[in-house]
């Protein structure tokens, strides 16, 4: 699996495919799209039932979370940096299969049937399924070993030299208009710069903008009102997974 990129993890499932025109791609936001509910929060949930994370770390994860819904400006790789907290100095082999038995425990029976029947749908078609998300790359690379997904894009923490992970974000998170970033770098590198095109884009809040702006085909998914309000101005599609 290659999963190498300058701004946003990247993976593969499976060679790039031969030469055959501009490959069609198909883009899916992953939290509140190809899953219900939001994975970060689900973790951090998680792992406070398990004293993971010091009660001082959990005050201001919800603050952050409250200041978010209030769409104030917020700095996502400081929250991340803080539910890393409780991973930082381990070995990153360790803490990637705690967020894998995460994944297993919680998020698999979130992934929505009508999800993967369009990602199955669209692959048979030929169309290559990407991920993009601001979730953690480890649950997002679980995602893919059950579900028809061929690359991802999300966030990757940084690794210190002795393997163990650090509360630094290696990058940018892959959220609002770095989605769109992340896709076009993950795509240029896999196909060429003029060797794809974005078919269709699946999201649900109005951070995805941008990315459904940029495919031919956009689809609001159980979007926030103002994602409904863009979807309805723009004719685009309004999906009820």
């Amino acid at each position: 699996m290659d999963s190498t990129s300058p701004e946003a993890a990247v993976a593969a499932a499976g060679d790039p495919p031969a030469d055959r025109g501009r490959q069609q791609v198909a883009v899916f936001d992953f939290d509140g799209t190809s899953m219900n509910g939001n994975s970060p929060v689900i973790l951090v949930r998680y792992m406070t039932l398990r004293g993971m994370l010091r009660p001082s770390v959990v005050l201001r994860i919800g603050l952050w979370a409250t200041a978010y819904k209030l769409r104030l400006p917020q700095s996502e790789s400081w929250v991340r940096g803080l539910v890393f907290s409780a991973f930082e100095g381990k070995p990153a082999d360790e803490v990637d299969r705690f967020l894998t038995e995460f994944y297993d425990r919680k998020i698999e029976r979130r992934f929505r049937p009508a999800a993967d029947a369009e990602m199955r749908r669209l692959s048979s078609e030929g169309v290559d399924v990407v991920v993009v998300s601001a979730t953690f790359e480890p649950i997002i690379l679980r995602a893919m070993e059950s579900h028809p997904i061929k690359y991802q894009a999300s966030t990757r923490m940084k690794i210190a030299e002795d393997g163990t992970y650090t509360r630094e974000v290696d990058g940018e998170c892959v959220e609002g208009e770095a989605k769109l970033t992340a896709l076009n770098e993950l795509c240029d590198r896999v196909y060429g710069k003029d060797g794809w095109e974005l078919l269709h884009a699946f999201g649900d809040h109005h951070s995805d903008r941008a990315l459904l702006r940029a495919a031919k085909h956009a689809h609001a998914v159980t979007p926030d009102r103002p994602l409904r309000r863009t979807a309805r101005a723009e004719d685009w599609s309004n999906l009820d997974w």
